[in-house]
């Protein structure tokens, strides 16, 4: 949760609330290389997100060329 759990002073602070939905996050999706695999995701207000576990194409951007473009991805050489 994204509560501050001590004061200014160092002291602890009492938690007068339970935990509320909107504070939840969720593991991280780890996408690999492969056959495409998309699952909804329910969002705050009804909306749904789309998480990737497995893609193997998508729309990137080449910042040094100026360009945007849909393209196969064949190997992951570097992922810092």
């Amino acid at each position: 949760a994204s509560r501050h759990k001590h004061r200014k002073t160092g002291g602890r602070r009492n938690i007068h609330q339970k935990k509320r939905k909107f504070e939840m996050g969720r593991p991280a999706a780890l996408c690999k290389l492969g056959h495409r695999r998309v699952r909804p995701v329910r969002g705050r207000g009804g909306n749904m997100k789309f998480r990737a576990l497995r893609i193997d194409a998508g729309s990137f951007s080449w910042g040094s060329e100026h360009c945007a473009m849909k393209v196969r991805i064949l190997d992951v050489v570097y992922n810092a």
